[in-house]
């Protein structure tokens, strides 16, 4: 059926103790690999590990660590075709996406290379006469990553390239339904010179290998993304242990389209933004908030925009929208689509199962009209290529809806007026605002997270995730006088 790719501990390639199929969503006859699932004693060996490690890890010269998150960079970035290749053939989002994914991935491990030799401290003057004072930073110790199924590559590489430029050791937990992915990148991290142990691959299910992972007393930090109901358990479990925790969870993310904005450019973001990566994004634009005035010409060419989509299999090129990531994801978006109807929505165009050339998890872009922001799909997070218009009378009623949810995660405005892009930028409740850009897409080198449900702890990503995975130390020094 296929060769067995193992779980990596404490610098072994290992087997578990049963595997898994991880198959082609784009085509379902097409068999990705068998892939070994950790038990629970593997993970307490990865965490043993993990701690002798990384104090052997912390007391590499720091040219010697920049080296190794470079080599890992560069290697990624090299092999951008055929990595997101497999990373698309496991996901299903389209080759360019996938390819664009794993290039993203190999900067942030460049970036965080530089960053290695960046890390300065400080030093001030006592208030005491004859104290000095040092502060520096130092590693949080053991770093349990759990990342999510539809950025598999570029969000684990966003949360490991920290944690080791910091000088942490990592126990990482990947998405079951995406562990082609994850063992691709662990097989360019364990050629690297680091110690046996600093760095674990754990695959499993979360009701297992996570929450042991998540209580255990061995872990010093958690980051996870995912879902807020996951979330909530994790912090619950961590909170027992007062591990320190970062989380990016869900989103309902809202585009304020004005009257005064370019209605091609407005329905382009909208497009990409509601419709990329299939939907699958907690950035996705799933609430495009519409002011009257330009409101029926841009549903207009938003709906014959999504009808023209071309969706198939994620490796054809051309294609703009693959395959959901699996059956359970299909399935819960077409309910979606019921939910909506049955909420008064108009469903002006697909949110439909289609049928291709291979037998895989297709859906058409659906596009929900006449919607309100108290409805439910306007409420929750639907993870699907589905979007919403609601129609506003005013700007100061637009800021209003999009504010008017649990979530903070992004938002944009497309508008032509300078006055109205600076009171949104300022007034926004959200992490990210965009202006006459998508809501979804953001750099490597600032600071990325949001507000309400959406997030919670530190930011990640740039010179920000230092305050995650490190440690403050303030240490007072007198020396005496001088003989």
């Amino acid at each position: 059926m296929g060769n067995l790719n193992n779980n990596y501990i404490a610098g072994e390639w290992v087997s578990g103790t049963s595997e898994i199929e991880n198959r082609n969503p784009s085509d379902l006859g097409d068999l990705v690999g068998l892939y070994a699932q950790a038990s629970s004693d593997q993970l307490e060996q990865a965490l043993d590990a993990a701690r002798s490690a990384q104090a052997e890890w912390a007391a590499y010269g720091l040219e010697r660590k920049q080296a190794v998150l470079n080599a890992i960079g560069t290697e990624m970035m090299a092999r951008a075709e055929e990595l997101g290749r497999l990373l698309s053939k496991e996901e299903g989002k389209p080759l360019a996406e996938g390819r664009g994914e794993v290039f993203r991935a190999g900067q942030f491990f460049t970036y965080y290379a530089a960053e290695v030799l960046r890390q300065l401290g400080e030093t001030a003057d006592s208030v005491r006469p004859g104290v000095e004072i040092d502060v520096r930073r130092e590693p949080v110790g053991t770093v349990a990553i759990i990342s999510p199924w539809n950025f598999p590559t570029a969000t684990a590489s966003w949360k490991i390239a920290p944690a080791l430029a910091y000088g942490n050791a990592v126990i990482w937990k990947p998405a079951n339904i995406t562990p082609a992915s994850a063992h691709a990148l662990t097989e360019i991290i364990a050629r690297q010179d680091i110690p046996k142990g600093l760095f674990n691959l754990v695959m499993g299910a979360g009701r297992e290998v996570g929450q042991r992972l998540v209580e255990s007393r061995k872990v010093n930090a958690i980051s996870f993304t995912g879902s807020v109901p996951v979330g909530r358990g994790i912090a619950a479990a961590a909170v027992q242990n007062f591990t320190r925790v970062q989380m990016e969870m869900g989103s309902k993310n809202a585009l304020l389209v004005t009257d005064d904005a370019d209605v091609e450019l407005a329905v382009t973001l909208a497009l990409g933004g509601a419709f990329g990566g299939t939907g699958q994004k907690c950035t996705a634009s799933s609430r495009l908030v519409v002011m009257d005035g330009v409101h029926d010409a841009f549903v207009e060419k938003l709906v014959a925009g999504a009808k023209a989509m071309k969706v198939g299999h994620a490796l054809t090129e051309g294609i703009q929208i693959g395959p959901v990531v699996s059956e359970q994801q299909l399935s819960e978006n077409l309910a979606w689509v019921e939910k909506g109807r049955a909420e008064g929505a108009e469903l002006a165009c697909g949110g439909t199962r289609l049928s291709m050339d291979t037998d895989g998890y297709y859906m058409s872009p659906g596009v929900f009209l006449n919607t309100s922001n108290n409805m439910t799909i306007n409420r929750e997070e639907m993870f699907a290529p589905l979007a919403s218009v609601i129609k506003v009378s005013s700007y100061d009623e637009g800021l209003s809806v999009v504010n008017d949810t649990n979530f903070g995660l992004t938002s944009g405005i497309v508008t032509r007026n300078l006055a109205r892009a600076t009171h949104f930028r300022r007034n926004a409740r959200t992490g990210v605002v965009t202006v006459n850009l998508p809501t979804a897409g953001t750099d490597y080198h600032v600071p990325f997270g949001g507000r309400g449900d959406s997030s919670y702890g530190p930011r990640e990503q740039g010179q920000t995730a230092r305050d995650f995975y490190t440690i403050v130390k303030t240490s007072y020094i007198a020396s005496g006088s001088p003989e």
